[in-house]
């Protein structure tokens, strides 16, 4: 009797193909990301409805005494009915808002995806310009809410070249910004840079200082602003057939034109200014392309003074 022999094979389990399970996973990640700023924009306009709600109701009675008590009694109510989240503070935050901001300039925050953390950061600052200030950059750059709090921290407005110009110079450079996506070079540049976090000694030369720039160069770029883009370090220029080396160069996306930054470790002298418009007519005769902007110098000093900083 011939016995037939069948040859069974396990069949391999196929595996997910790895191109749809990405595609999939991309799909869930933006679905993702749209709801979590979907429901970002519709808390942080509650808040603000909630706070102007709240302030029509005080304002009927300008006692300190009695809109403490509004809240007080409102807190418990919601408390009560929604659980917890509705305490005192965070009803006197959403009346903050609505006392800060018009819905018009609401609106605008949370549709350019300012969260409601960044709102309340920005706030409690007095100074209309300055609070404009922090929101727009805010907005530009990306920041999340730490970054925006270190900011604050580090007076970047104040360090800020704009905040020397007068008021409607600044609003006009502010209004700009938040109409076209516009930065000036009194927005991009700082004096002084804080360059604490390179960790130098009390006693370093320029090398040293280039060198600790370029070893901690991305924090250094985020301090700047993140549109600069790293070009070179000690560019070789070749004038009159004597060489010169630019301590770095960068490209910022917005600005769109060069930035050069050269290091000094004493004060500001008038022969610096004259080797940085050297530089920055050789750059563009023979590095700027098509489109591009002048390129801007940007001299970093170790001791301040009244000379500009940037031309």
């Amino acid at each position: 009797m011939n016995k037939k022999i069948v040859k069974v094979t396990k069949e391999k389990t196929k595996k997910p193909d790895s191109d749809l399970f990405q595609s999939i996973a991309f799909l869930i990640q933006e679905s993702k990301h749209r709801v979590a700023v979907a429901v970002n924009s519709e808390l942080s306009f509650l808040y603000w409805n909630i706070g102007k709600t709240i302030r029509k109701e005080v304002l009927k009675e300008r006692r300190a005494e009695y809109g403490k008590q509004v809240i007080q009694e409102l807190s418990s109510k919601l408390t009560e009915s929604f659980g917890n989240g509705w305490g005192e503070k965070h009803l006197n935050h959403c009346l903050r808002s609505a006392e800060t901001f018009s819905e018009k300039e609401i609106l605008y925050a949370v549709s350019r995806q300012l969260s409601w953390t960044h709102i309340r950061t920005l706030m409690y600052m007095e100074d209309c310009i300055q609070r404009e200030f922090y929101m727009e950059i805010c907005i530009q750059e990306r920041w999340s809410t730490r970054l925006l709090q270190e900011r604050i921290g580090s007076m970047l407005y104040e360090r800020t070249a704009i905040s020397k110009k007068p008021e409607e110079t600044i609003k006009e450079d502010l209004k700009l910004l938040k109409a076209e996506d516009k930065l000036t070079p009194d927005l991009v540049f700082r004096d002084p840079y804080f360059l604490d976090f390179l960790g130098l000694k009390d006693t370093y030369s320029e090398k040293d200082l280039e060198s600790a720039i370029i070893s901690e160069l991305q924090r250094f770029i985020i301090e700047m602003g993140s549109d600069f883009a790293f070009m070179a370090r000690q560019k070789r220029i070749t004038i009159d057939d004597e060489d010169y080396y630019i301590d770095l160069l960068f490209y910022h996306r917005k600005l769109k034109c060069l930035i050069v930054i050269d290091l000094k470790l004493d004060k500001f002298k008038a022969a610096y200014k004259g080797q940085m418009e050297l530089y920055l007519r050789w750059l563009e005769k023979y590095e700027s392309v098509d489109g591009e902007n002048s390129p801007i110098g940007l001299i970093l000093c170790s001791d301040a003074n009244k000379e500009p900083l940037s031309y």
